[in-house]
């Protein structure tokens, strides 16, 4: 395991906990929710450790692992992952594992009661081969084993123990972190495991019970920065990002993930497209691992290459978001203009009212856009609110810049990891009416908010003298939820943090959707599409000399029971001004030809709106013309 050494002064410490101090006082916006909602004082039980720590005689400091899992439980109290105490050297880019992994699933019996079993669903390459010819044992610890304990305690209880010591926002986010970081745990965000090995009892696919141990295996230094290939700097200012399990999905995508992405190599981590089939059927499936990426227009760009390319189903898709721990904000709220003919309102973003968060609002570099709260955090000094006005993130117009260019029936997959952007991303895709939530847990992990790193605060703030924001000894960092997310639409003003995402449908995983690919939940998925409306609108434009003209087709699929939900017209603007509204025949506009007007050297915005029997806005395009 990690070296474990003794390398933080008694000054270091308590420099530590003083700047903690401060950023949960000062700039934790989550901080009046979660006092009330877990009953905690992370801020007196700071303040108690930094009084024994100036009071203690040097000889009688407890070692820096002591004091590291000290400041971890101060943190973790708060069940926030986005607010954080990161670790120094040696732990830092370092990661604890275990060659397998273990997933949770559901079993009926004829009454319809569920069973719940623990499955090992994948194995590292050979890894109980060498073990088990070692051994002179037959590798019967395989893919598909149900581990029954844990180190002999049952192994659901095993999970909820390590689950507590994890920071999720809910019972369902605290379970599902306990079975993530079962096997995969990094040391930047937890100390290295207390036992040197896990002895794992499991009934084999022949029913017969073993027990088999195994060693705790470390990836070093070395291999963790090409492995994780680790950014330098600061996260970006409009990132919503859970690193711990963003370094978790690093991990598992290298050792378990195939290598047959039909991707940009720039995202290939964060996005993968296919087909399913399902009963003759054919939809379309992105899996988005992560909203991480560079280049959030990149991104968005790939998203919708993916979507319209002619082998890519249009009779319905399925965006699985399970297991993703956010990232760039603006890939996530950007990419919902592309699925629904509705405009897009992104979530709105709140900051805490302090004296200091006002002052960083004001000296914060331009480009980072915080003017826009000076105002309102001003007036609180007289008002006494608790939290500034909500702005978006997202600008609106760069969530509708594009529009809609997939016709098809959404849905989106979710579970308890689903965090941070992704929260944010599920919330904009029910707020604006994308489609239908189905989801593997009762709720996603309900983390709302903008994360900075403490050297965004110190930056935002300059070298003056003025400043509260001292260096962090020796490599320790810390991460705060600086803005916290507000939902809009039907659940404005719901805040996303502890509350999150509640599915529209609940999933329970079988034992296919572990070991063979997602089965069952991807044709529970399917039956959920083949009930809603397809429609398709191309406008393609036609070549008169000396006319602006265009070609419109559309057409609209639906159940004999739904007759109304069939396209009766198609409305034309041009630059926002009424042209032409075209009444549909049998739900359909085939080849329709309209021409705009004369040709012009300037450009202006074309938007075709197509509506059903009930004037339900259906389908939508926007293009220049």
């Amino acid at each position: 395991m990690v070296e474990r050494t003794d390398r933080l002064s008694k000054r270091d410490r308590l420099r530590i906990v003083e700047q903690a101090l401060l950023l949960l006082e000062m700039n934790y916006v989550h901080l009046p929710l979660k006092r009330a909602m877990h009953a905690i004082d992370p801020i007196q039980r700071l303040k108690l450790l930094r009084f024994r720590l100036s009071e203690m005689k040097k000889s009688k400091l407890p070692s820096a692992m002591q004091f590291h899992r000290r400041m971890l439980e101060i943190f973790a109290s708060a069940r926030d992952l986005h607010t954080m105490y990161l670790l120094p050297a040696p732990y830092r880019d370092q990661v604890a594992y275990l060659p397998f992994l273990v997933e949770q699933c559901f079993k009926k019996d004829r009454s319809g009661e569920k069973t719940e079993k623990f499955l090992v669903s994948r194995v590292v390459k050979d890894s109980y081969k060498s073990w088990a010819d070692d051994h002179h044992q037959p590798p019967e610890f395989a893919r598909g084993v149900e581990v029954l304990f844990w180190n002999g305690v049952p192994i659901r209880r095993a999970i909820e123990i390590n689950g507590d010591m994890q920071a999720g926002s809910n019972l369902e986010a605290r379970f599902a972190r306990g079975l993530d970081n079962l096997t995969t745990r990094p040391l930047d965000t937890s100390l290295p495991p207390d036992e040197l090995w896990v002895d794992i009892t499991y009934r084999t696919r022949s029913g017969k019970i073993a027990t088999h141990r195994q060693d705790w295996l470390l990836l070093m230094a070395s291999e963790a920065e090409q492995l994780f290939q680790a950014k330098k700097g600061s996260l970006k200012k409009r990132e919503a990002i859970d690193v711990k399990k963003t370094r978790i999905n690093e991990v598992k995508q290298t050792m378990y993930a195939p290598a047959d992405l039909e991707v940009r190599k720039s995202i290939a981590n964060a996005l993968t497209a296919g087909t399913k089939t399902v009963d003759g059927r054919e939809f379309g499936y992105i899996r988005l691992f992560s909203f991480d990426v560079e280049d959030a227009d990149e991104f968005v760009r790939e998203f919708r290459r993916l979507i319209t390319s002619d082998e890519f189903p249009q009779e319905g898709l399925i965006i699985d978001v399970r297991g993703n721990g956010g990232g760039r904000i603006r890939a996530g709220e950007q990419l919902l203009q592309l699925l629904t003919p509705q405009r897009i309102e992104p979530e709105l973003f709140e900051f805490i009212n302090t004296p200091l968060n006002l002052d960083i609002c004001r000296r914060a570099p331009k480009d980072w856009n915080l003017a826009r709260w000076v105002d309102s955090m001003a007036e609180a000094l007289v008002t006494g609110a608790t939290y500034s006005s909500g702005f978006p993130l997202s600008s609106p117009e760069s969530c509708n810049d594009i529009g809609q260019v997939y016709y098809g029936p959404v849905l989106l997959l979710t579970d308890a990891l689903s965090y941070s952007t992704t929260d944010i991303f599920a919330a904009g895709f029910q707020d604006n009416g994308v489609g239908e939530v189905l989801g593997t847990s009762d709720n996603t992990g309900a983390g709302g908010a903008n994360v900075w790193r403490y050297e965004d605060l110190a930056s935002a703030i300059g070298k003056s003298p003025r400043s509260p924001f001292r260096t962090l000894p020796k490599g320790a960092d810390m991460l705060v939820a600086m803005r916290r997310s507000i939902r809009v639409g039907k659940h404005a003003g719901r805040p996303l943090e502890e509350l999150g995402i509640a599915p529209d449908q609940r999933h329970y995983a079988t034992k296919r959707d572990v070991l063979r690919n997602n089965e069952d939940l991807i044709a529970r998925a399917a039956r959920i599409l083949k009930k809603k409306p397809v429609y398709s609108l191309s406008v393609k434009p036609l070549h008169i000399k000396g006319s602006r003209a265009v070609t419109i087709n559309a057409t609209s699929k639906v159940s004999s029971k739904n007759k109304s939900a069939n396209i009766a017209r198609v409305d034309v603007y041009l630059d926002d001004q009424p042209v032409k509204s075209i009444d549909a025949s049998e739900g359909a506009i085939t080849a329709r030809r309209l021409v705009l007007g004369k040709a012009r050297r300037t450009k202006a915005v074309l938007r075709v709106e197509a509506h059903d029997g009930a004037n339900k806005l259906v389908a939508a395009s926007r293009r220049l013309v």
